[in-house]
């Protein structure tokens, strides 16, 4: 005996993500870039004199935050549902 076919086309198949959860990841990982960068430099030529440039509010304060708000904002894109209607 044959297979039976129900005439009904098979399922489409659908990404995990949607456009919105992408939008978010890619500025998610822009932070995340611009914090690593705004961390980096503030050595010195000479390894013998100290550059107190290293401890400025750039690479202690801003540069590691934008990284924690570029993984939260992941984070937030990963479990944001774009098929849940508002209403």
């Amino acid at each position: 005996m044959g297979k039976k076919t129900t005439g009904t086309p098979p399922a489409k198949q659908e990404f995990i993500f949607q456009r919105k959860n992408y939008l978010f990841m890619f500025i998610g990982i822009a932070l995340i870039a611009l914090g690593f960068i705004l961390m980096s430099g503030g050595g010195s030529e000479d390894p013998n004199v100290f550059n107190p440039e290293i401890y400025n509010f750039r690479r202690i304060r801003l540069a590691p935050t934008l990284v924690l708000l570029g993984l939260a904002l992941e984070v937030y894109a990963i479990l944001l549902n774009p098929h849940k209607n508002k209403h």
